[in-house]
This record gives C-alpha cells, structure tokens and sequence, in this order.
C-alpha cells in the first residue's frame, strides 16, 4: 500500500504519522499539490492519502477528486481537534485518528455535495443577509423542513445513506434533524457558509445532495 500524508498548515504530526512520507501545503489544499501525488500514489493499487487538517481541507481535497474522477484513493483524515466532520465520520483526532488513517479499512461513504460541485464534510449553515434570518422555504426529500423565517438551516453528512441530513434554528428551539438524499432551499437571497467558508455572495437557492459515486474513507 502506497499512503501519504498531506499536512496543512503546518498542522501537528501526530507520532503514529511521524514515519510517512509528507507533504506540506495550505490550510486550503492546492489542487496543484495534489495532482503532485496522485501519480506517486497510482502506481500503487491501493493508493491511501491521508489528510491532516480540518474540514475544509478534506472537503477541498475530496472536491479535486471527485472533480478529476479519481475518488477510487483511499482518504484517511486526521483533525487536530474535533471537528464536525470528525464526529459526523467518527473519525477521532490526533495520534487515535491517525492510528486509524494507517491501519483501518476503506469502506464507501456517501460523497455530499452541493449545485456549486463542492463537497461537504462536516457542516453548512446557511443564514439570510449579514446574519439576518434566513426567510425561505427548504425541503428535505419530500419532507417540508421549515417554511417562513428560521435563524439558521443546517446541512451535515451522515456516515449512512441516504447520506443527508438537515435542520433547523428557529428562536431558542432546535428543531429535529431530517435525514434524506438531498435538503433543497429556495430563498430571496441566503448565505452559504460551508466547512467554515462563507460563500462570495447570497444566492437564490442551495442544495446538498448524494453524488452518485461514494468516496472511500479510512475508519
């Protein structure tokens, strides 16, 4: 087996990692660097790349792939602290997950993505204007998950299928969670914020849905 570790932004090595080859880059993965590896890591017929850093690395990591059709590697992931894509993957953090990065077993998980082609690891909070409300009306499925105004809607992965789930803020009561295979939203104007990264500008309309092809993660 052929593994590799990515490490972003100067993130902590954990001992278990210590001994594999490394390399360095942004907090946000360079699609550049990891085009580097993908060749080293091909001519192995069990490619492993391991990930060290947050959510949104992994998400822009997993977005490459599934961008360039490549989500055959197997993708450890490695957070220094929790994270909710460590919870939402029960991964662990530091040398625990690293543990499991290099010796646990790739099993498909569903791959969440968005109408941008970005895919979600851990969280999105999608919110009106400025931190305003968020006025719309959001499906899940079939299920209506809020019509009207709601603080926030949230989106997350689930190691299982259907692969989605979503909920909501509304006043001081959080509102159940919906699992389904996709959470639709239609709104005057929303503010996506995924893994961390606040979107450029409000848009009209946001989805999160199962892509058709799962990603291989290392547990």
């Amino acid at each position: 087996m052929s593994t590799h570790v990515l490490r972003c932004d100067g993130a902590p090595v954990p001992i278990a990692l210590s001994a594999l080859p490394t390399t360095q880059t942004a907090a946000i993965p360079e699609t550049s660097v990891v085009d580097t590896l993908l060749p080293v890591l091909a001519a192995d017929s069990l490619p492993r790349l391991i990930v060290l850093g947050d959510d949104a690395a992994l998400a822009a990591v997993l977005t490459h792939l599934m961008r360039t059709e490549r989500l055959h590697v197997e993708i450890g992931y490695v957070p220094v602290d929790k994270t909710y894509g460590s919870r939402a993957y029960e991964t662990g953090t530091g040398n625990a997950a690293a543990k499991r990065a290099i010796e646990g077993r790739a099993t498909e998980t569903p791959l969440i993505r968005d109408d941008t082609g970005t895919v979600l690891v851990g969280r999105a909070t999608i919110t009106g204007v400025d931190n305003s409300r968020l006025e719309g009306e959001a499906y899940v499925d079939d299920s209506l998950l809020f019509r009207g105004k709601v603080n926030a809607m949230l989106v997350s992965p689930t190691l299982h299928l259907p692969g989605v789930r979503a909920g909501i803020h509304k006043g001081l009561r959080k509102r159940r969670w919906i699992e389904g295979r996709a959470a639709q939203l239609g709104s005057p104007a929303a503010l996506v914020t995924r893994d961390g990264i606040r979107g450029e500008r409000p848009v009209p309309r946001s989805s999160f849905y199962r892509h058709d092809e799962s990603w291989y993660l290392v547990r």
